[in-house]
């Protein structure tokens, strides 16, 4: 436990500069207003962005890469909808050994930028019988079940207040852009995402568990995230892929493999509803006469 709480070698805002500073020498077109984190499967969209520009996360400071299938790893710049946007293409995991001020940092990052909005997406198991794969699922809250925060250790004001209020994790209005854009014509889930540190799936006791606790969705990852761009003063939205049914409601073994086909075959339908959701969303800072 007392890895979590090491105080790192250099500031955390020294770091974030020094991540920041190496970007903004790619001289970017346009500052990016929206930021978007593409979990397991998901990282396809990043591809549909106009003036694409990929920055390897290798070749940023502080910013690891992931080893696990399904997260490229590249911070991705260009425009949705004539909308500038940040995409994370693919994260890393706690479960592949990065301490959690590292698994936050790219989302930092964004917020560093100037980014005021992150839509965090992610591949989750589903708790709720009924549901299917390939369900959609807006987050509306969250249970934090991994047993560290990114908050955790010195705190430095200029970042966020030390202690911060979740409330609203979940922006609202973020949430109605969704079902505003899925219409009636993407079936949209609601619920809350219970996040579990991983890397093994969840027993069937633990997904009684879990229900029991009010939870639709688990997944590894989202929840660190959230907590690290409301500690900055981010509005925050999240999309869950539900990806199989849990251990217990399944009738099938779990894999990974089963995550990513099943993310592949929700693609043309995610990229339709990302694209409207920025659309939306970037709608609300236009100038109103």
């Amino acid at each position: 436990m007392s890895a979590e709480i090491a105080t790192h070698p250099i500031p955390l805002a020294q770091r974030l500069d020094e991540t920041v500073r190496a970007i903004l020498r790619r001289n970017l077109a346009r500052e990016p207003r929206i930021g978007i984190v593409l979990g397991s499967g998901l990282g396809a969209f990043a591809d549909t962005l106009t003036h694409l520009e990929k920055i390897p996360y290798a070749e940023l400071p502080h910013l690891p890469s992931s080893a696990v299938q399904g997260h490229s790893g590249h911070l991705c710049f260009g425009e949705a909808a004539g909308i500038p946007v940040v995409c994370m293409q693919g994260r890393v995991h706690l479960y592949e050994g990065h301490p959690v001020e590292s698994v936050v940092h790219g989302v930092r990052t964004m917020a560093r930028l100037g980014v005021r909005r992150v839509l965090l997406t992610n591949a989750a198991g589903g708790l709720e019988p009924t549901w299917s794969p390939g369900d959609l699922m807006v987050v509306t809250d969250h249970l934090n079940l991994m047993g560290v925060s990114p908050l955790r250790g010195p705190n430095d004001d200029a970042l966020g207040p030390r202690f911060v209020d979740m409330t609203r994790a979940y922006d609202v209005r973020l949430q109605e852009a969704f079902k505003e854009v899925a219409g009636a014509s993407i079936p949209l889930r609601a619920g809350v995402y219970a996040g579990l540190p991983g890397p093994s799936y969840e027993t069937p006791a633990e997904v009684r568990m879990l229900r029991a606790l009010g939870a639709q969705a688990v997944g590894m990852s989202t929840v660190p995230e959230v907590l690290a761009l409301r500690h900055m003063g981010v509005e925050v939205a999240a999309l869950s892929c539900i990806t199989n049914l849990a251990a217990g409601i399944s009738a099938s073994l779990l894999s990974h493999a089963e995550v990513e086909e099943v993310a592949r075959r929700r693609r043309d339908t995610l990229l339709l509803l990302l694209s409207g959701w920025i659309a939306k969303v970037g709608a609300f800072d236009a100038v109103r006469s």
